[in-house]
């Protein structure tokens, strides 16, 4: 009989390790003090980009060569997918960035003006050239979430507060406690409604202070993020980012300034100091961590690792490091 295993954790990353584990046949529980994924989860604020080539930017190549594996994985395990790519746009003063961003990023097309009008209409007014991305993809966090946690339920994983197997932790930030280098990155995202903007696609906007992406989530409701602020503290959104993210928006298209506020989100994203995840065996706990802003990109590849090292014995390739001692 297969080992059963305990999952610390239903945020991301737990609940893709719970999914990878148990599609291979294994018993889960998964143990959550705060219940089923809800705002209490770093990854209930997320983008939902499934960007290798946008990330692999200014990411580590091993980043991106994993994340290209995800949107596939997600599809697998039930997530809707959207596969429209990502469109990236600068504005008149900042056409350098948009070079200097092709450059590091083969895979984009140049974009006219006529090409961006086909794609996304409303931005063609506003913008004479872009790139495209078209490999890409993306998804709603929270119904992703919502319907993972629903499917692994049905599909017999336990979800309780009592622990029985080997321990997998997924804890996210609040593994501080045994991982000392683990930090908070903190971000901060809006909830927009604009019935006069239409979007297929994330959109990113580049800029030199604060650069902007913006996903569309239908019914006119879009997610606006791109803060990256160092620091643990995890709840208190700030004045001067939240009117950045504003101000980003309107400059990518005037009828933001007449969208309707829904929400404002912030939480702290775990990250160890090189911003690449960790797969670490430390006593009789496996930490699998540090996700940073790469949650639904990596979270996949992470467990897949993670399953082949505790079902076929096979040292993860990458990001693994064993601390027993021996």
């Amino acid at each position: 009989m297969t080992t059963p295993f305990t999952i610390l954790g239903a945020g991301v990353c737990g609940l893709a390790m719970a999914a990878e584990l148990s599609s291979r046949g294994a018993p889960v529980t998964v143990i959550d003090p705060q219940g089923p994924p809800g705002a209490h989860a770093c990854s209930w604020w997320a983008g939902g980009m499934l960007a290798p080539d946008c990330e692999g930017v200014s990411a580590e190549p091993e980043i991106q060569r994993q994340g290209r594996k995800a949107a596939a994985w997600w599809q697998r395990h039930g997530a809707n997918i959207h596969k429209n790519g990502t469109m990236v746009v600068a504005l008149g003063r900042d056409q350098g960035d948009l070079t200097t961003f092709a450059r590091r990023a083969p895979a984009a097309q140049r974009l006219t003006r006529d090409q961006i009008g086909a794609l996304e209409p409303h931005l063609a007014e506003r913008f004479a050239a872009a790139l495209f991305l078209a490999e890409e993809a993306h998804l709603d966090p929270r119904e992703t979430l919502t319907a993972l946690h629903d499917r692994l339920a049905r599909r017999s994983v336990a979800f309780q507060t009592a622990a029985q197997g080997p321990l997998i932790d997924c804890r996210g930030l609040t593994a501080r406690d045994a991982l000392s280098d683990l930090r908070g990155v903190k971000g901060e995202m809006l909830v927009v409604r604009c019935n006069d903007v239409s979007l297929s696609r994330p959109i990113r906007l580049l800029h030199p202070r604060f650069p902007l992406y913006i996903v569309p989530r239908g019914d006119g409701v879009f997610m606006l993020g791109a803060t990256q602020i160092e620091t643990g503290e995890r709840s208190r959104p700030t004045l001067r980012s939240v009117m950045e993210l504003m101000n980003a928006a309107y400059a990518l298209h005037p009828a933001f300034g007449e969208a309707e506020l829904l929400e404002i989100g912030v939480d702290a994203r775990p990250a160890f100091p090189d911003n690449q995840p960790r797969i670490r065996h430390l006593g009789d706990r496996i930490y699998a961590n540090g996700l940073f802003r790469h949650g639904f990109l990596l979270a996949p590849a992470l467990a897949s690792m993670t399953a082949d090292l505790l079902l076929k014995g096979i040292t993860p390739e990458v990001w693994y490091e064993d601390h027993r001692e021996r």
